[in-house]
C-alpha cells in the first residue's frame, strides 16, 4: 500500500460514520492466507517498534494452531481490534469508505505511532491505498527559482498542518494490497504538536474509487501526548562549549525531529540538526541512536540517547574529538559557496532563510569564512543581507559574509560567477537582474574594479570529457553554466580563481592546469555550493588559506586571490608546501608564489601532509568502484591504494605527476619531502587526488616566461572559437561586438602563447 494509506487511519469520527455492523468482525475468512499475513504481521510490528505484547502473541500463536477456520479467524480479529485506528471497506464496486476501530486515538509530540489498519476488501483488489490529508501537507514550498517568489505558504497552513504519516511497507510487508478478503496495514502517525489535533483524510484506491456522500472523507480527534525537552551539552575537543550536528534516529531509523514538518533553522532537507552548548530538542519518551561531529576535521562519534518517560526534562553530554585542527596550525577553514535560498531550501513560507539560520550551520559544521551568496532565486529578499562587510553574526573564529553568485542573471548561460568582498552588489545602471550583461567579461572586471576577488562557479560544468587523464586534449562542448568563458576571461587579467571539489576533478583541472601551462597564474578555490549541488551540509569543499596573522576577512580573500592555500574535502590536508633550491625558496602566496633559478637543476619539495582514512577498506568499496563523474566528486576514499590504509601525494611538474610518496592515512601529520627535477621555467603543486590539490609555486628559470606546452595553447586557441559558437546565441546582439573583439583578444595571446613555446 502506498504512504497515503496512513489516512486512513484518521477517518474515524464522521458526522455519518461507517454503521455498527460495518465494524464487526468479518466472517468467513479464509484462515489460511489470513494466518500467514498475521504472522507477517506480528513481526513487523516488531520492527515498528511497537510489538504486540506476550499475552496477544500467545493469543495469536494458538489461533494460528486452531483447525476451527471460522474460530481461529474470529479469535484473531479480536486480538488485534484493541490496536486498530481504521476499518476500511471496499465493497464488490471497488468504492472505498472507512470507520473508526477500537484504538485510542492518543500519539506523542515529536514522536511516531502505530496503529494498524483493517481492510475488508469484498472486490479483491490489488491495487495500493491511497490517503491524503491537508493537515499531513508540507509545511514548505520549494524553490522554483523565482527571483520574486509570491507566498505560496502562509503561516496559518504551517500552524493546521501538524502531522506526518507513514505507512509500514518493508519486508515483511508489501506497499500493495494482497488481494485477499482481510488484512491489516501498520500505519505510523507523527505529531508535531502537543494537545489535541483534528485531522481530516480522503482514502481510495485510485480515480473513481472514492465512495459517494463523502464516506471516504473523515476526520479523528487525537490526544498528542507532550514530548520531553533534551538539554545538548556540547563540549569542544578542549572542553569548550560549541555546537555540533546530531543525527537522530530510533531503532527502526527514523530521523527526529522529522524532516517532513521542519522549518529553519532545521533544514527538511538534512538528516542532522545542529545544536550550541546548552540549547534543546523535543523527543519522546525512548531509545535513540546518536551520531554527531563537526565537519571533517572532527571524528564522527555514536552515542546512545534514553529518555525515560518520568524524569522530566533530561540532558545529554556529548565530547566531540577532532583527528586535525589546521587552524591551530595556521590555516583556516572556507567555503565560499554557499546559498540562503533556492535549490534545496524552500522559498515559501519565507523566501529562503536567514543569516542567523546559515550561521548555525558554518558553526555546526566548523567553518572558519562562509560566503553566502545571493543569487537568481529569492535575490530581492535575500540581498537585504548584503552589507559590504562581514556580517554581525561573525565572531573571532567565525566569518559569515553576503556576497553575489551571478547565476540566475543573462550572463549565465557564460559560467556563474562568484564576486567576493564586493562594496556594491548592483550592477552599474541596472534596477533588475535581467538588465545585467549577457557575458561575463564586464561582470568580473566591474568586481575587481571595487576591489572584489572574483572567478568561476562549479567550474567543471560545460568541460565535459570522457578521459580521466589529466591534462587532456579532448575538446569539451562549452555548452554549461561552468568555467567557459575563462578561456577568453583569464587573457584579460579578469579571473582570480577557478572554484573546485563540486564537479568532477578531470573536468575543473583539466582547464586550469592548461591555463598555467601558458603561464596564467589564476588560483583555484573550494566549495560546496550549497545546497544545490551538494545539500548534504555546508563546507563539503573547502578552501584552506594561511593566515599568518590570523582570521580576517579580507585576508582570506588575498590568500585566496594570491593561491596561499590549498583545496580538497577537509579530509586530507597538505600543509605548508614549500620549494628550495640553487638558493631560492618559495611558499604558496608569498611574494607571488615564485622563485628563481639561474638555470634548470633540482629544487626540494616540502609539505606536512595529513589524512583519514575509514580502518574498514570496505566500509566505502562503492565509492571507489564509482566512475568519477559520480558524486561525491572529490573524496579521500578515492585515493585509496588498494585495500590499504595509505593515500599517494604526488608531485605536479607542468600537468605531469613527477614525484609519488604513500602517505599513511592515520590522521598523523606526516613531513614528505621530494626531489623535483626543473627543466625550464615551471609551475608546481602537490595533490592528493581526488581529495586535496594545492595551489601552484612558479619556478622561473634564466627569467624566462612559463611556456611549458604547445599542445595546451593550441587546446586553449582552439576552445576560444569553440566557445564562442556555444555562447554567442545566448548574449544580446548589442554586446557581441565587444564579446567578439574580447575572443579575439584570447585568440591572439594564445598564437602568441603558442610561437613563443618550444616543448609539445
Amino acid at each position: 500500500m502506498s504512504d497515503r494509506v496512513a489516512t486512513i487511519l484518521l477517518l474515524a469520527f464522521v458526522a455519518a460514520p461507517l454503521a455498527a455492523q460495518d465494524l464487526a468482525p468479518v466472517r468467513a475468512v479464509e484462515a489460511q492466507p489470513l494466518k500467514a499475513h498475521v504472522a507477517r504481521l506480528a513481526e513487523a510490528l516488531e520492527f515498528a517498534g511497537q510489538p504486540l505484547s506476550a499475552a496477544e502473541k500467545a493469543r495469536l500463536d494458538a489461533a494460528r494452531k486452531d483447525l476451527d477456520p471460522e474460530r481461529a479467524a474470529l479469535e484473531i480479529q479480536a486480538v488485534l481490534a484493541p490496536h486498530v485506528l481504521l476499518a476500511v471497506e471496499i465493497n464488490p464496486e471497488s468504492r472505498v469508505k472507512v470507520g473508526r476501530g477500537q484504538a485510542a486515538a492518543e500519539l506523542v509530540q515529536d514522536g511516531w505511532r502505530s496503529f494498524l489498519v483493517r481492510v475488508h476488501n469484498m472486490a479483491g483488489v490489488t491495487a495500493s491505498l491511497r490517503a491524503s490529508s491537508p493537515q499531513a501537507a508540507p509545511v514548505y514550498r520549494g524553490s522554483t527559482g523565482a527571483s520574486e517568489p509570491a507566498v505560496s505558504v502562509e503561516d496559518w497552513q504551517v500552524q493546521e498542518r501538524w502531522m506526518d504519516l507513514s505507512l509500514y511497507t518493508r519486508p515483511p510487508l508489501q506497499d500493495r494490497l494482497s488481494g485477499g478478503e482481510l488484512e491489516y496495514a501498520v500505519v505510523q502517525i507523527y505529531s508535531r504538536d502537543a494537545g489535541g489535533r483534528d485531522g481530516t483524510f480522503l482514502v481510495d484506491i485510485g480515480q473513481g474509487t472514492q465512495d459517494l456522500g463523502f464516506r471516504n472523507q473523515a476526520s479523528v480527534l487525537f490526544r498528542c501526548l507532550p514530548s520531553l525537552p533534551v538539554t545538548l551539552e556540547v563540549f569542544d575537543f578542549d572542553g569548550s562549549p560549541t555546537t555540533a550536528g546530531f543525527e537522530i534516529r530510533d531503532a527502526t531509523g527514523r530521523v527526529y525531529p522529522t524532516p517532513a514538518k521542519r522549518l529553519a533553522p532545521d533544514f527538511f532537507f538534512h538528516p542532522q540538526i545542529y545544536r550550541e552548548n546548552g540549547e534543546s530538542v523535543q523527543l519522546a519518551p525512548g531509545r535513540y541512536q546518536v551520531v554527531f561531529g563537526r565537519g571533517p576535521e572532527y571524528l564522527r562519534k555514536r552515542q546512545e540517547l534514553v529518555v525515560h518517560a518520568d524524569d522530566g526534562p533530561q540532558s545529554a553530554s556529548f565530547q566531540l574529538e577532532r583527528w586535525i585542527h589546521p587552524a591551530a596550525e595556521g590555516w583556516y577553514s572556507g567555503d565560499h559557496h554557499v546559498h540562503g535560498g533556492g535549490c534545496a531550501h524552500y522559498e515559501s513560507p519565507t523566501a529562503g532563510v536567514r543569516p542567523e539560520d546559515m550561521f548555525r550551520h558554518q558553526l555546526g559544521e566548523d567553518l572558519n569564512v562562509a560566503c553566502v551568496l545571493s543569487w537568481g532565486p529569492c535575490w530581492y529578499f535575500q540581498k537585504q543581507f548584503f552589507e559590504g562587510t562581514v556580517h554581525a553574526l561573525s565572531t573571532a573564529d567565525n566569518l559569515m559574509r553576503y556576497d553575489v553568485e551571478v547565476s540566475g542573471f543573462p550572463s549565465q548561460h557564460a559560467g556563474h560567477l562568484c564576486l567576493l568582498r564586493l562594496e556594491e552588489d548592483d550592477y552599474p545602471e541596472t534596477e533588475r537582474i535581467e538588465d545585467w550583461p549577457s557575458w561575463d567579461l564586464p561582470i568580473l572586471q566591474w568586481g575587481k574594479a571595487q576591489g572584489g576577488v572574483v572567478g568561476f562557479s562549479h567550474s567543471g560544468w560545460g568541460l565535459e570529457v570522457g578521459t580521466d587523464q589529466l591534462p587532456n586534449y579532448e575538446m569539451p562542448p562549452f555548452n554549461g553554466i561552468g568555467a567557459n568563458e575563462y578561456v577568453v576571461d583569464v587573457t584579460h587579467d579578469a579571473v582570480d580563481f577557478l572554484s573546485t571539489v563540486d564537479t568532477p576533478h578531470v573536468w575543473e583541472l583539466n582547464v586550469w592546469y592548461h591555463t598555467l601551462n601558458c603561464g596564467y597564474r589564476t588560483r583555484i578555490s573550494g566549495e560546496t555550493d550549497f545546497p544545490c549541488i551538494y545539500g548534504e551540509r555546508v563546507g563539503l569543499g573547502r578552501i584552506y588559506t594561511q593566515l599568518p596573522g590570523g582570521l580576517d576577512f579580507d585576508a582570506f580573500c588575498d590568500a585566496l586571490r594570491d593561491g596561499r592555500s590549498y583545496v580538497g574535502d577537509g579530509q586530507s590536508h597538505l600543509l605548508d608546501f614549500t620549494l628550495e633550491g640553487g638558493g631560492a625558496r618559495a611558499a604558496l602566496g608569498v611574494d607571488g608564489s615564485e622563485m628563481r633559478l639561474a638555470a634548470a637543476g633540482k629544487v626540494t619539495a616540502r609539505v606536512r601532509a595529513a589524512a583519514r582514512l575509514d580502518e574498514d577498506p570496505q566500509a566505502f568499496a562503492w565509492l571507489r568502484e564509482s566512475a568519477y563523474w559520480q558524486k561525491p566528486y572529490w573524496h579521500v576514499e578515492r585515493a585509496r591504494i588498494g585495500a590499504t590504509r595509505t593515500v599517494p601525494v604526488e608531485v605536479v611538474v607542468n600537468g605531469q605527476a613527477v614525484a609519488r610518496q604513500v602517505l599513511p592515512a592515520d590522521g598523523a601529520i606526516h613531513e614528505l619531502a621530494f626531489e623535483v627535477p626543473i627543466e625550464r621555467s615551471s609551475w608546481v603543486a602537490l595533490r592528493i587526488l581526488p581529495s586535496s590539490h594545492t595551489n601552484p609555486v612558479w619556478v622561473v628559470v634564466d627569467e624566462q616566461p612559463v611556456r611549458a606546452s604547445r599542445r595546451s595553447a593550441q587546446w586553449l586557441l582552439d576552445a576560444v572559437e569553440v566557445c564562442w559558437n556555444s555562447k554567442r546565441g545566448n548574449t544580446r546582439p548589442a554586446e557581441r561586438a565587444a564579446m567578439r573583439e574580447a575572443y579575439d583578444h584570447a585568440a591572439a595571446s594564445y598564437r602568441r602563447i603558442l610561437a613563443e613555446s618550444k616543448v609539445d
